[in-house]
Parts: C-alpha cells; structure tokens; sequence
C-alpha cells in the first residue's frame, strides 16, 4: 500500500516501539512486584510460624494459613527443628495469612489475627486486623447469628510499609492474647483491642 502523501515512516513501526517500550517497563515493574511480595509474605509467614509455636508450646491450638506443608520441609523434628522453604512455594501468590484460635472455651473459637493484601486505586495495599465473636443474635428470618467484630491494626501501601510498625504491632497484641490465655480471661484481650484500636467494624454469620 503506497504512503500518504506527508506521512514519515511506517505509523506501526513507531507504535510498535512504543508498546515494546510499555512491556518492558511493566514486566520490570511486575518483577519487582512480585519480588518484593516473595520477601514480604515469607517474613510474614515466619513471624506467625513463630508465634504460633509459642501458642502451642502452652497447648493452646491456633490454626495457621497458609498450612505449614505448603510452604515449609522439616527434615527432622516437626515442629520444633530446623525448616526449610518447600521448594516450588509461591509466596507472591499468597493473598492472606491469618492466626485463628480454635480454644472452645469462653467464646475464643475464631478469634483471629489476619493479614491481607489487597489492592486500591490500583495500588497494592497490607491490612492488618484482628477480629473475634463478641456474642449471638437472634434474628426473625434467619435466626441465631455470631456478632463479629474487627479491629484494624495496621492499613497501609506495601510501598510504605514498614515491618518495624507491623513487628510493634504483633509484640503488642500477641502479648496480650497471650496472657489472656495464662489468666484464662479473654476480656483482657477484649479491653485491650476497644481502647488502643478505635477502628472497628461488624458483621454477623
């Protein structure tokens, strides 16, 4: 096809460049990405590991997700040896890792640290909360529902993130679940959650 008189070039030669160019770019931003979520979710996921040995040295049973025969290899003794990562783990497909209770006794059944990535205004975003059953509700048409309530602990860019907050946070919280745990007195955590983490929403289930 002859070119239009003016017309310099091939008009897809320069688009062509152009797009090239947009790939090249996007996939070095993805790569990052997902480098940089790799690092994130494997720290997460050891700093709850860790917590959740401490929980169960005192027979107290949290559930851990991603389940640990995702992600980890214990050679010798489980769970107290040496680990090492499962080879093949995706940890930047991990989308949550969450700590749940799974005590019967004084209403502790679901109580639960939770840790979510998330994505607003096109940008990747890390919530941090903590939510637990605060009672049931009898409701007309559908009956008895658990009353949830969730308090958000952390809520930030991945970009702004920084795990000196998120590790302040967990000491300050999982010290408490603790020793509400020892004394056998849930409201402790309860007190605790309502006075120093304002921010809170509910649902039923």
């Amino acid at each position: 096809m002859p070119k239009v008189k003016g017309e310099k070039g091939d008009w897809f030669d320069s688009l062509d460049a152009e797009l090239q160019k947009k790939t090249t770019e996007i996939l070095q931003d993805v790569g990052a990405q997902a480098s940089k979520r790799t690092d994130l979710n494997k720290t997460l996921i050891e700093d709850c590991w860790k917590i959740w040995k401490r929980f169960n040295a005192m027979n107290v049973h949290l559930t851990l997700e991603p389940n640990y025969d995702r992600w980890a290899v214990f050679p010798d003794t489980w769970p107290e040896g040496d680990w090492r990562w499962r080879e093949g783990f995706n940890a930047a497909g991990i989308q949550a890792v969450t700590l749940t209770d799974r005590t019967p006794e004084q209403g502790r059944m679901g109580d639960a640290l939770k840790i979510v990535h998330y994505d607003a205004e096109g940008r990747p975003r890390l919530k941090i909360t903590f939510e637990y059953c605060e009672g049931e509700h009898y409701y007309k048409y559908s009956g008895w529902k658990r009353i949830w309530s969730i308090h958000t602990l952390v809520d930030t860019s991945t970009d702004r993130l920084e795990m000196e907050t998120v590790h302040k946070t967990f000491a300050d919280v999982v010290k408490v679940w603790y020793e509400s745990h020892l004394r056998r007195n849930r409201d402790i955590l309860i007190r605790h959650l309502k006075k120093n983490y304002e921010r809170v929403e509910t649902y039923n289930q």
